[in-house]
């Protein structure tokens, strides 16, 4: 898949590249095909798995081989469709749509290919649409669970209510991952170090401090964790 590297910190190792189909994929100095700079804005190919790139190289210095000049000749006598219409516009324009901004898209995605994504930036908007539709999976999981257990009678005796506790124990830990990925990525966006979310541990304040945390708007630049997220104004 092609793509373009929007940040690159050598010193780390690590950087993102937006690919064509509009998704953001993380990559390390291991990935890279070759030791060579990844400056901002360079074009790469690269195999995208797992919301992670690998197998990353620069498209200008693959051309650079008289070897892949060759090859490329008779492609470039009848290029496809496709190459002809991505040639007409600057790269990355037509995928910028794809990046969804919806509250929905935003929890959907932690809990798919961001489950255990510590890495990158999360709006405040993408924290809240989480926490959002987190709240109404816990208020469901919880309304079956008291139903079932009101079913088979555990609350007509001293029994304690143990489908509605196994079910809320169970969404809690299905969930910690995402949740955690969250708090880390939203302190990445502000700048701040994901260890900070520890915090959380400290009874009361902690959660208090984390809530500041998520009511502070975007970091209006680009930080060690990537570019401004998509969507934000800056």
């Amino acid at each position: 898949m092609r793509g373009e590297v929007l940040h690159y910190d050598e010193d780390q190792g690590f950087g993102f590249i937006t690919g064509a189909d509009g998704n953001r994929y993380t990559f390390t100095r291991e990935n890279l095909r070759r030791q060579t700079a990844m400056p901002k804005g360079t074009a790469v190919e690269f195999q995208a798995g797992g919301g992670q790139g690998r197998d990353v190289f620069s498209i200008a210095a693959q051309a650079a081989s008289p070897a892949a000049e060759a090859a490329a000749a008779p492609a470039q006598a009848n290029p496809p469709p496709a190459a002809v219409a991505s040639q007409a516009r600057p790269f990355g324009r037509s995928a910028e749509p794809a990046e969804p901004t919806d509250l929905w898209s935003y929890f959907w995605r932690a809990m798919t290919e961001n489950y255990f994504n510590f890495a990158g930036r999360a709006r405040r908007k993408e924290y809240w649409g989480y926490c959002l539709f987190w709240t109404i999976a816990l208020l469901l999981v919880i309304g079956v669970g008291v139903f079932t257990d009101v079913q088979v009678g555990n609350f007509d005796s001293i029994e304690v209510p143990a489908v509605t506790i196994g079910l809320f124990g169970a969404f809690l830990l299905a969930t910690f991952f995402p949740s955690l990925g969250m708090i880390v990525r939203r302190l990445h966006d502000l700048g701040l170090s994901g260890w900070l979310c520890l915090l959380i541990l400290i009874p009361t304040f902690g959660s208090l401090i984390i809530l500041v945390f998520a009511l502070i708007p975007t970091q209006g630049r680009e930080n060690q964790w990537g570019p401004v997220p998509s969507g934000v104004r800056v």
